[in-house]
């Protein structure tokens, strides 16, 4: 892997998503490329002022806007200079998900805050922008995690389908560096007593990439079932399947869902089919 996005509101960094995020790009040695988003109103102020010492466009009566996303510019890449992280920054003007969308289109990862919204008006976790990033992203997407320490295990979502599948193999692809944690295929059946699906032939994929594998089955409802099981789990990594697809689709579509995103302090890895 070599380039990593992370998407910000130019008007707030959330410091705990940057660490996380640069936490990534160092271990990978990938280069770190902030978005920063703007909300559609201000995107649409007509004529321009002058330039601002970051490129941003300086428009009348918003000067004092503009200063705060230089700060917050210097921010970012300041925290990435102290944490030997190579980084750039792009800013998108105009409609906000277009812009993260576009450049998901050549990048190898785009990690996202659960929260972020580019609105006023307090949303649920994930937010609804965040639910449309994660439906339309061109490249494999990381919620981040609320804080984070480290790895030490990893969580593959499994059913069995195209997708959960593909997840695996985006993810084994993208972290190398990930080879010698913990596994652990975790299936979520509706009836008691269901074998993993083609367990002999997932248990073949991941042997050729981990060493410390190991299988377990839980039944009942999937939204339910996933949160007790990862409810206090600490430094553990999940890998889910394709949004609007298969179990996380029907993950999604739980208030379960919401809960567990708001409550669990764990990345979530997410790769379309």
């Amino acid at each position: 892997m070599e380039k990593i996005l992370i998407a910000i509101d130019v008007n707030m960094i959330n410091l705990n998503v940057l660490d996380f995020a640069c936490y990534m790009a160092k271990l990978t040695n990938s280069k770190l490329i902030g978005i920063f988003l703007e909300d559609g109103e201000t995107a649409k102020a007509p004529v321009t002022e002058s330039v601002s010492e970051s490129g941003i466009e300086v428009l009348p009566g918003t000067k004092e806007i503009v200063n705060q996303y230089d700060k917050n510019i210097h921010l970012f890449t300041d925290v990435c200079r102290k944490k030997q992280t190579n980084c750039a920054i792009h800013f998108d003007q105009g409609l906000p998900i277009s812009g993260i969308i576009k450049e998901s289109r050549f990048a190898d990862l785009l990690i996202v805050d659960p929260e972020m919204s580019l609105r006023s008006k307090k949303e649920r976790t994930p937010t609804v922008f965040i639910k449309e990033v994660l439906t339309k992203s061109e490249c494999p997407v990381v919620i981040a995690p609320f804080s984070f320490n480290t790895i030490d295990e990893i969580v593959f979502a499994y059913d069995g389908s195209q997708s959960a599948v593909f997840a695996i193999k985006q993810f084994t692809y993208l972290f190398p560096e990930l080879t010698d944690k913990n596994i652990t295929i975790l299936q979520v059946n509706e009836k008691d007593n269901q074998p993993i699906v083609e367990s002999e032939r997932v248990g073949e994929l991941l042997q050729m990439h981990y060493s410390a594998i190991g299988y377990h089955r839980l039944s009942g409802n999937i939204g339910n079932e996933l949160y007790s099981y990862l409810h206090g789990k600490q430094n553990v990594f999940v890998v889910m399947g394709a949004f609007g697809r298969s179990m996380i689709s029907d993950f999604f579509k739980q208030s379960t869902a919401e809960l567990i995103v708001e409550t669990i302090n764990l990345p979530v890895f997410i790769a379309h089919h």
